[in-house]
């Protein structure tokens, strides 16, 4: 079992104004999701291949 805590970043996107974001921390095959400001609250795992195709998603709109 592997207890080692995640390698969380904040989105490039957040400010410096504390702001809402959100944290990822990614491994080989999961991407884990967390609020910025709730850091032990509830967080979301989703397959490499879907975070790619919500983030190419994301991009097409901006």
């Amino acid at each position: 079992m592997n207890t080692t805590e995640p390698a969380w970043r904040k989105s490039s996107y957040s400010g410096s104004e504390d702001g809402d974001c959100i944290e990822i921390a990614p491994s080989p095959t999961t991407i884990h999701i967390r609020d910025s400001k709730d850091k032990d609250g509830p967080q979301l795992a989703v397959g490499a291949d879907t975070w790619s195709a919500f983030v190419a998603y994301a991009v097409a709109r901006r």
